[in-house]
């Protein structure tokens, strides 16, 4: 069997101490080199490896002595290395370290590394040879930063993908900590969620938690605390050591588990902080640079995630809600129609001289009136959350109102329930409709009586807001949202709700009350009512804490002076007033043609507008007024109706009715001023007042 050849002898070297060899120097200079040394022989044969070639490539030294080093290169590019080999034979010449080429060797267990490789041919020296100096280029500072950066850069890129792929929050905030903690290479890592209070944070999720601070538990926000000082500092907070920390105090589960060193960042929701992202190590000053920036980075990504599942969230519930707006305003059109039917020929009924005369049959027409009063009352609650009511906005003082609010409900509530005001004098006034505002607080406050059997406080606040807060912006258009608002909020220390009722607060009849004891139509009104105001709401609740509903309407700037009440709704009527009546509902047609005689008016009815058309058509100067209803089934609608006879018969006056408000709605924002807009159901004497406003504004 072949062995190997021996190492050339070494030259004499001066200043050598006596006795000690030359060969010996040499020897242990290749032994203890820090770099991975091979001397190889012509055929590519390893004759000499160092314990350092070794460790780097998985073998012991004697596994070495011997191997090829085709054996060392990854089987991939192995047929280009032999060929390279073959070709630095025939013209071997040295090739530094640090050539910067991209070379990969491959270990005893099939595994690969990065390295670079010095050639240094022994040729010249008269000897047959090749050392190859091998280093671990992952061993370089610059390279395991630019590894560590990758390995940062793949954890976002994963939890990025996962963000995309799922609807389901949980699964982000669950994987965000064993992200951080396998990227950093740390013990601990947690999220933790401010309370919309803001007075506590949630862990939301976390690996190797520690005593106290397990998922569901709730820390204190105030400074004191790890994540409080977060909150405070409102940017990352770096701990190099808790053994030395005294800006807060450290828990001692945090000692007791050996934690040492921690890096906290806070994240948010469009400039609103809303939690921690928090990282731990049982070694000191573990964090830099490199480690805040990628946790700032996973932060913002949880920050988006979270933006975006509460965006979608918001943006369900309001498809939802406006669905059933739109059912509930379809459904008080018909019944607003059924409605004027009925008080109508109730009201008709109650002026009968046999009915005059007989007290039992008065009582049971006037049951039946208030009936059907509390039936347009139902009505009217929703039109409020289909946002189809007719509103008057107008300057509120919300310092005036809240006080005479709170007066009445000090007389009419349960005495055990406190009331309280904050309200500035110089609040700015809101632009809403003063009556439905009042009736918006009014409804609150009932449901805050509610929740307090045993009595409680009741506060009420108003205060100017800039902007509106970030949980409810996205219910604006971003034109309406970047106005400055009025905060109006109605505070409750009742029983709370939870998340699941929370959820479904604004529904219409929804209702937590026993069976008699509500509608379920309260705060959906409220809901509703906002809306339409070109406001937003918001409810901040707990099971135990009570409740707040806060509404925040637009400020209104440079008021004008309210117009005076006209008085023109008490001028009689004309008697033998020519009018035109027409609504295709034939019920309702009965029973406004009977007002409108028993008023003193000539009455020609039509069922349709082309049947309208035609009347007039017949005799051009019959009529003073066109009365219509807006929706007249197929064909022409009212609107269109009544501009086509203005404009044959400019003194022609117009009256326009509708049970869906949206009609009116729309109306209201088309149609001239001189027409007038009466809203179904209504009463003869409603109807009269309607009739001489707009015969008033019908004069020259």
């Amino acid at each position: 069997m072949n062995t190997p050849p021996s190492p050339p002898a070494a030259p004499t070297l001066p200043g050598l101490p006596s006795g000690i060899e030359e060969s010996s120097v040499f020897r242990s200079l290749f032994i203890s080199y820090p770099d991975s040394l091979l001397l190889v022989d012509q055929a590519g044969r390893i004759v000499l490896a160092n314990p350092a070639a070794a460790t780097l490539l998985g073998y012991a030294v004697d596994e070495l002595v011997g191997l090829n080093v085709d054996a060392l290169v990854p089987d991939s590019i192995r047929p280009r290395h032999a060929a390279y080999r073959e070709a630095y034979g025939q013209a071997p010449r040295p090739r530094p370290m640090g050539t910067q080429m991209e070379l990969v060797a491959k270990r005893k267990d099939g595994s690969e590394v990065m390295v670079e490789i010095a050639l240094s041919p022994l040729q010249s020296q008269g000897l047959p040879f090749v050392v190859a100096a091998i280093r671990d280029i992952g061993a370089y500072p610059r390279v395991k930063q630019a590894l560590q950066r990758a390995r940062y850069s793949d954890h976002l890129a994963q939890l990025g993908r996962l963000a995309v792929d799922t609807r389901d929050l949980q699964v982000v905030l669950e994987h965000v900590p064993a992200m951080a903690a396998q990227a950093l290479e740390v013990e601990v890592a947690m999220v933790l969620l401010l309370d919309s209070s803001r007075l506590e944070f949630r862990v939301a999720s976390g690996v190797g938690l520690v005593p106290g601070e397990e998922i569901g538990v709730r820390i204190p926000s105030h400074a004191n605390t790890p994540p409080g000082f977060v909150f405070a500092e409102g940017r990352p907070v770096v701990v190099p050591d808790y053994g030395s920390e005294r800006r807060f105090a450290v828990p001692q589960a945090y000692l007791d588990a050996g934690l040492v060193s921690a890096l906290a960042v806070p994240f948010y929701d469009r400039g609103r902080f809303i939690g921690v992202l928090t990282v731990r190590s049982r070694e000191a000053k573990r964090f830099g640079d490199e480690e805040l920036r990628f946790l700032e980075s996973l932060s913002n990504l949880l920050a988006t995630s979270l933006q975006r599942v509460q965006t979608e969230e918001a943006l369900n519930h309001a498809q939802r809600l406006e669905s059933v707006g739109q059912l509930t305003g379809g459904i008080a059109h018909d019944f607003n129609n059924l409605l004027t039917v009925i008080q109508g020929n109730l009201q008709v009924l109650e002026e009968l001289p046999a009915i005059a005369q007989d007290g039992y049959a008065q009582q049971l027409v006037g049951a039946a009136a208030r009936a059907s009063r509390r039936g347009a009352e139902l009505t009217g609650k929703l039109l409020a959350f289909s946002r189809r009511q007719m509103l008057q906005p107008n300057a509120v003082d919300t310092h005036a109102m809240l006080h005479s609010l709170a007066d009445m409900l000090r007389r009419t509530l349960d005495q055990r329930i406190g009331i309280a005001i904050e309200a500035a004098a110089d609040c700015p006034p809101v632009l809403a409709d003063p009556g439905q505002l009042e009736s918006a607080l009014l409804n609150i406050a009932i449901n805050a009586r509610d929740a307090m059997p045993e009595g409680g406080t009741l506060h009420f606040r108003a205060q100017a807001c800039g902007a509106l807060p970030p949980e409810v912006h996205n219910e604006l258009s971003d034109h309406d949202a970047h106005g400055s608002f009025v905060a109006i909020s109605v505070a409750d220390s009742g029983t709370g709700m939870t998340e699941e009722v929370k959820e479904r607060a604004f529904e219409p009849f929804f209702t937590t009350k026993e069976a008699g004891r509500g509608t379920g139509l309260g705060l959906s009104t409220v809901y509703g009512f906002v809306k339409q105001s070109k406001g937003a709401v918001a409810i901040a609740t707990r099971p135990g804490a009570g409740t707040t509903v806060t509404l925040y309407l637009p400020q209104l700037y440079d008021p004008a002076p309210a117009a005076a009440e006209e008085e023109n709704g008490d001028q009689a009527i004309p008697a033998g007033l020519r009018v035109l009546l027409v609504e295709d509902d034939a019920e309702v047609r009965r029973v406004v043609h009977t007002f409108l005689m028993t008023l003193g008016c000539s009455v020609v009815t039509a069922g349709n507008a082309e049947q309208a058309l035609l009347s007039m058509e017949t005799d051009a100067d019959s009529f003073d007024v066109l009365l219509s209803d807006i929706a007249l089934g197929p064909g022409m609608r009212g609107t269109r109706l009544a501009a086509e006879a203005q404009q044959r018969f400019p003194r022609l006056a117009i009256l326009l009715m509708s049970g869906f408000s949206s009609e009116l709605l729309d109306a209201d924002r088309d149609v001239p001023q001189s027409w007038e807009l009466l809203r179904k159901p209504y009463t003869r004497g409603e109807l009269a007042r309607a009739l001489a406003r707009v015969l008033a504004a019908a004069r020259p």
